[in-house]
């Protein structure tokens, strides 16, 4: 029986995998171009987020250098495992991602104000722009919301609420400081969204599970 066929590369990763792996001059044009891109992506992924962490101007340059030149460490060193189920570019660009999640996640710890334990519930009225003229409302949700966060949410679940929903601390920042990774928060914090919405209408202070919860 003939050995199937792996999966068909575009000439554009191929002319990557040939150049990475050549000698000379050619492999050091080939790696100063990845260089190049990887800092575009970090640079443009870098300002999507800044805004959480706050930084910009030489000290978002030096994080987007820091990002391209440990990806294209990363990406070198593991050329071996690409396996062409997607472009080379694609597979390239996923490990500036991880490293600006990484570098930014890291930034926020070094802050002075990095604090995602506090528990002050006053600052969600200004956290979330709510209405003065219905205060008499929302301190009723605001006061449901702290006893289901104590009282139907595990340790990791209240963790992560606080953190994210009452502190605003970046998702970024709670991958590093719990060493997991951005798919795990999301799916830890939409849980703890959804226990909280049952919670809040069995108890009274929702309607139904169509009503938007902060």
């Amino acid at each position: 029986m003939p050995r199937s066929a792996g999966p068909q590369r575009d000439a554009e990763t191929e002319a990557w995998i040939r150049t990475l792996r050549a000698g000379g001059r050619e492999r050091e044009d080939a790696v100063r171009e990845l260089h190049q891109r990887l800092l575009g992506v970090a640079r443009s992924e870098l300002r999507r987020r800044s805004f959480a962490v706050e930084v910009g101007g030489p000290e978002l340059d030096d994080l987007a250098h820091q990002a391209a030149a440990d990806a294209l460490v990363a990406i070198t060193a593991k050329l071996g495992e690409f396996r062409g189920e997607s472009r080379f570019t694609t597979w390239a660009y996923s490990f500036v991602m991880l490293e600006v999640s990484d570098k930014l996640g890291r930034h926020f710890w070094r802050g002075p104000t990095a604090n995602t334990n506090e528990d002050d519930w006053d600052r969600l009225p200004d956290r979330f722009a709510l209405d003065p003229h219905r205060e008499a409302e929302w301190r009723d949700l605001v006061d449901g919301l702290r006893r289901g966060v104590n009282e139907c949410l595990t340790e990791h679940q209240r963790r992560l609420f606080v953190a994210i929903v009452l502190n605003a601390a970046p998702l970024d920042a709670m991958v590093v400081e719990l060493g997991s990774n951005r798919n795990a928060i999301y799916k830890s914090l939409y849980d703890a969204r959804r226990k909280l919405r049952r919670w809040l209408i069995a108890n009274g202070y929702l309607e139904s599970e169509s009503a938007r919860l902060m």
